[in-house]
């Protein structure tokens, strides 16, 4: 056995004492923890391992460490943020190198008609997977720190929650994960009493010393880049990438691709959805969850400035939802997430006040523009004030009207939910909100109605396995075409999409009372074909949507504010609250249901579906698919 050097953590002052040979892992660590720590070390040979506890005190050395390195510099118009510039080969999600692992092809995706790609997961046996390990994880992080993470996803004493431990040779995950997830002696706590965990292994994929200089001082290996994920044994090994959620395991790869497997075993759903509370002016209160491809506007939905007098929004989390059924079988949810990890650009007091006010402080910015009195600037934002100077995301200087932008599209902010003005009181309860309305969304442009609501559960699942929207900047993908993205899950099942489809049928037939939340599709993105321009005005103004959607969701009778039409319910002429808006929205075209759009519509879809999903299309879905092209024929 070799043995490297163990600097648990154990303050006095800031040293670091308790250096110990491996061996004595189990008498510092809970043995589950330890077994796991050793096999991660004697691969990939660090030259000292931390174990984080989370603290304060920590957390600013891990800062301290990472600006001696030039990873971040500190910001100084603003208490406690920092900036951190990539290497421009590590910006995004990388779904291409992105695998689920298991002993058949068919356990993690549909087998696609045709010989055509599956674009519902990508697929890695469980030989191939050894043999990349083999060429990727052995040696490191030789010369670098294996930091040791224990978090929560979700608060720690919930019943919701479940646990992992991250081993990294990143201070810039460790302090990221400070940010996104519970992390530190608490969850060490619980993992002593025997909690299980996850197992995530990362590393940036760049031993000392270096063979090649960094660029940016940002570590990384994006030629060798692998996300990989065992949901049987419940692993996560993450190799190359240092950004975002290739690197913060906590997130997607956990918090969906690991927690959607969980989920269907155990019973509940995880889902890439964010949850809001909305009070009526007399003080009735429903909370909501809502499903939204990345970069389509989850974050900016969640911390919603109402535009309508009285009413009140109040942000539970923008982007994940774990959802139970509780003893009375009301669907419960809970952020499992401490923080918030939202897109920049478009970011403003005008789009969204309050993550503009939740970010003045202890927030990591990652590719965003850096002014020269020592702030942050994206496309979206104000100019800058006369004599105060821009550097874009490649630390070059830049000036308003360059061709290239000034932050990567998909730069980042990290920042603690805790801070949002708007939080809401129950974000943390142990046993979740009750939700009673599920949304899926997405960017349209055409077709595609403002608002409607499913005629009962059965279609609410086909409409959210019927999702397409424009593509986004999270993830590599270029140009503006209309991808399927089912339950805005696409990038994020960590199993058969048809499995999936049936675990979700399933949750109508469980036993025991059953309350099912009500289930709605919404799309702030229609365009005038003429001019181009959006045809609803968005952001504040989306609380008259949520209004519509919060009086059917206590309504007394199926028709109430509604009507019948080819694609579900929508509201009756009137029925949403236009007045203040000055008659500047055409609402006919938002509701008009074009018949030849939809025959399109539906021809697409069951190319899909047959193509895609095959013979793991349930037949409740393709009973919906058929029932809806009956509804669409002239």
């Amino acid at each position: 056995m070799s043995c490297l050097l163990l600097g648990v953590l154990r303050r006095s002052g800031t040293a670091v004492v308790g250096v110990r040979c491996l061996a004595s892992i189990p008498s510092t660590l809970p043995p589950a923890v330890a077994e796991f720590v050793k096999g991660a070390a004697e691969e990939c040979k660090p030259a000292n391992i931390h174990v984080v506890t989370g603290s304060p005190e920590e957390l600013q050395d891990i800062y301290a460490g990472l600006q001696k390195e030039g990873m971040v510099k500190k910001l100084p118009k603003y208490e406690n943020c920092w900036l951190a510039r990539t290497d421009p080969r590590d910006v995004a999600r990388v779904e291409s190198k992105t695998v689920i692992v298991t002993k058949q092809e068919r356990d993690t995706i549909p087998i696609p008609s045709g010989g055509a790609k599956s674009q519902l997961g990508s697929w890695m046996s469980e030989a191939d997977f050894q043999k990349a390990r083999e060429e990727r994880f052995p040696g490191c992080m030789a010369g670098r720190t294996m930091y040791v993470i224990p978090f929560s996803m979700g608060p720690v004493n919930s019943s919701l929650a479940k646990f992992g431990v991250q081993v990294t040779d990143s201070p810039y995950v460790v302090a990221s994960m400070g940010v996104m997830t519970r992390m530190g002696s608490a969850v060490m706590d619980k993992l002593a009493q025997g909690a299980e965990f996850v197992r995530c292994q990362h590393s940036l994929g760049r031993p000392l010393p270096l063979k090649a200089p960094l660029v940016n001082s940002w570590p990384c290996n994006p030629e060798k880049v692998l996300i990989s994920h065992l949901p049987d044994s419940r692993q996560i090994l993450s190799f190359g990438s240092g950004y975002g959620g290739n690197s913060l395991l906590g997130k997607k790869c956990f918090a969906l691709r690991i927690a959607s497997r969980i989920a269907k075993d155990e019973g509940w759903l995880a889902e890439h959805m964010l949850i809001l509370g909305i009070t009526n002016p007399r003080g009735v209160k429903r909370y909501v969850a809502a499903a939204f491809p990345s970069a389509c506007g989850k974050t900016n939905l969640a911390m919603m400035k109402p535009a309508m007098p009285g009413w009140t929004v109040e942000c539970v989390g923008d982007d994940i939802a774990w959802m139970k059924f509780d003893s009375q079988g009301k669907l419960r949810a809970i952020n499992p997430e401490n923080g918030f990890f939202g897109v920049a650009p478009g970011t403003s007091v005008k789009t969204n006040p309050h993550a503009m006010a939740t970010i003045a402080k202890n927030t990591v910015f990652t590719n965003v523009g850096e002014t020269s009195d020592g702030g942050v600037w994206w496309e979206g934002l104000d100019a800058p004030a006369p004599g105060v100077t821009l550097t874009d995301w490649h630390g070059k200087a830049w000036k308003i009207g360059d061709a290239t932008p000034c932050a990567h599209p998909n730069s980042r902010f990290c920042t603690p939910a805790g801070q949002c003005p708007i939080i809401d009181p129950l974000w943390e309860s142990d046993e979740g909100v009750p939700i009673d309305a599920i949304i899926f969304g997405g960017r349209r442009p055409e077709g595609v109605p403002l608002v409607y609501e499913s005629f009962n559960w059965r279609h609410g699942v086909f409409v959210g396995a019927a999702m397409r929207s424009e593509t986004t900047a999270a993830a590599e993908h270029k140009g503006k075409s209309i991808m399927h993205d089912p339950f805005a899950m696409r990038p994020f099942f960590g199993y058969n999409f048809g499995d999936y489809l049936a675990h979700w049928l399933g949750m109508e037939a469980r036993p025991g009372p059953t309350q099912l939340p009500k289930i709605f599709h919404v799309n702030w993105f229609r365009k005038d074909p003429a001019s181009g321009a959006f045809l609803w005005p968005g952001f504040g103004e989306n609380a008259r949507v949520l209004e519509w959607i919060f009086r059917r969701c206590g309504r007394q009778s199926e028709a109430e504010a509604a009507k019948r039409s080819i694609v579900g319910w929508v509201p009756e002429d009137g029925a949403i609250d236009t007045q203040g808006l000055g008659g500047k929205v055409d609402m006919g075209a938002l509701f008009d249901l074009p018949k030849a759009f939809w025959q399109k519509e539906v021809g697409e879809l069951r190319a899909y579906f047959s193509q895609q999903v095959g013979a793991d299309l349930p037949a409740q879905v393709g009973e919906e698919l058929n029932a809806l092209e009956e509804r669409v024929r002239d």
